[in-house]
């Protein structure tokens, strides 16, 4: 009889534990589903903030090489005819410049770090110094220094 007692508790809590293990699996299941919908999301989101921030770093580019032409231009005229509504509009677009060469550095530093949150997400946390070097590399190749 006693025998009969401890099979059946020890059934029971066979039981018990098939139960939680089965309830573990479950809630691992659900929190997995959860993280790729999770990421599937973020990556969609990022890849569009990504390019959407390349175009733009490509229309600050065009922009300011339309101003240098444009400066080039006025510091011609001036040379030629240094008229004070000429000296105006030449001081404006000199100022312009400014604004959008400093636009253009806040653009690649809002790139660099989009650029390292995509590497954190996606590929885990590289070397700081790795990723450096990497900007370095990539800001000379944009500027043109090589």
């Amino acid at each position: 009889m006693e025998s009969q007692k401890t099979e059946l508790e020890s059934s029971e809590e066979k039981s018990v534990t098939v139960d939680q293990n089965e309830n573990a699996k479950n809630r691992l299941q659900s929190t997995e589903a959860l993280a790729k919908a999770l990421s599937s999301t973020l990556t969609t989101v990022i890849k569009d903030f990504d390019s959407k921030a390349q175009q733009t770093f490509a229309s600050q580019d065009h922009l300011s090489q339309s101003l240098d032409r444009l400066t080039r231009e006025l510091d011609k005229l001036l040379d030629d005819a240094p008229f004070l509504f000429i000296m105006q509009h030449a001081a404006k677009i000199s100022a312009v410049r400014k604004r959008v060469s400093s636009l253009n550095s806040v653009l690649k530093s809002v790139q660099r770090r989009l650029d390292n949150i995509d590497r954190m997400l996606f590929v885990g946390v590289p070397n700081q110094h790795q990723q450096q070097q990497q900007h370095d590399k990539t800001a000379t190749e944009h500027s043109g220094l090589q």
